[in-house]
């Protein structure tokens, strides 16, 4: 970490690809990673996974502060334990990360979660907050809600809300006002943050299954927001990416108190996608693309389906 009086701190966001234990529970659509599924997902193969994956959270932002991020949203964990298992793993054990996780009533049993130093990072009051989407029958859709965490920071409050955007699977037009729903849901919260405090510090980060040009995610960028992330996505580059073709799903916006130029005690500086060669396929029609834990129901062993995100902030004074 920096000695001088201008300190740099990153937040990282990191799709997991379907961080799950080993065991079926009943009231989730978990079955394809027990045992006796056709995954033959095992205690092996889970502990492999939580390894690899402390080995890139710790990674993060490192060539570039020498530093772990303070803080890494995450997306599809199953539950607290998987959690537990991957802030006490191998590289992580010694960066005394906390969790702020709440089980959400996604059907696949998946939810988004706040990892944080503990050293750095103090949670004042966190939250969740469900999002009602409906099926074409009327009936509700059940997604994974918006977490909202108060935390500080040397002192200094912000609020992050962490998201998992519903998925294309069905259609990209066919689903997309699901995504605006949910955009308007972190508009609504912001609203109800800036109503007691205008100058409250917000960070929206998540795996929005939409890029930064999205209605919705543009939605987010009319009501307040700056995203650093909309030069990032190329032809060549992204966080993830689909029949040959890349996307940026995965992002971190800030409000704009974070970009004021001049004595600014918590400045934003850069964004960046985590995208090592190590991380990636490095040979055959996949080469250059995230290293997967599954390609399709073949086990390939993998990181992530996804290449993490992060965002270097500044500290002065």
């Amino acid at each position: 970490m920096d000695t001088s009086t201008e300190r740099h701190y990153t937040f990282a966001f990191y799709n997991l690809e379907n961080l799950f234990d080993t065991v079926d529970d009943p009231h989730t659509l978990d079955d394809d990673f027990t045992e006796t599924s056709d995954r033959k997902w095992n205690e092996k193969r889970f502990r492999k996974k939580i390894k690899k994956l402390g080995s890139v959270i710790q990674q993060i932002g490192y060539e570039e502060i020498g530093f772990p991020p303070v803080l890494v949203g995450v997306a599809e964990v199953e539950n607290n334990y998987v959690l537990e298992q991957l802030v006490h793993s191998k590289f992580l054990k010694q960066k005394e990360y906390g969790i702020v996780h709440f089980e959400s009533p996604d059907e696949r049993g998946i939810d988004t979660a706040l990892l944080y130093r503990k050293k750095y990072c103090t949670v004042l009051n966190a939250k969740a907050h469900p999002v009602y989407l409906e099926t074409e029958t009327g009936e509700r859709d059940y997604t994974r809600d918006i977490l909202c965490a108060k935390l500080e920071l040397e002192g200094h409050p912000f609020y992050v809300l962490v998201n998992h955007w519903p998925s294309r699977r069905a259609g990209v037009k066919e689903t997309a006002p699901k995504r605006m729903v949910v955009a308007k849901k972190n508009i609504a919260i912001v609203k109800n943050i800036t109503a007691e405090n205008p100058d409250a510090r917000i960070v929206l980060m998540g795996d929005f299954n939409d890029d930064p040009e999205s209605e919705s995610v543009q939605h987010l960028v009319a009501n307040g927001f700056y995203n650093p992330m909309e030069l990032l996505l190329t032809h060549e580059s992204g966080s993830l990416s689909h029949k040959g073709a890349w996307n940026l799903f995965d992002q971190l916006l800030v409000s704009h108190n974070f970009m004021k130029p001049y004595k600014n005690p918590f400045a934003f500086e850069e964004a960046s996608i985590f995208n090592k060669r190590h991380l990636t396929e490095y040979e055959g029609r996949r080469k250059g693309n995230p290293f997967r834990t599954f390609l399709g129901r073949r086990y390939a062993g993998g990181f992530s389906d996804h290449f993490p995100i992060f965002v270097r902030f500044s500290m002065n004074g």
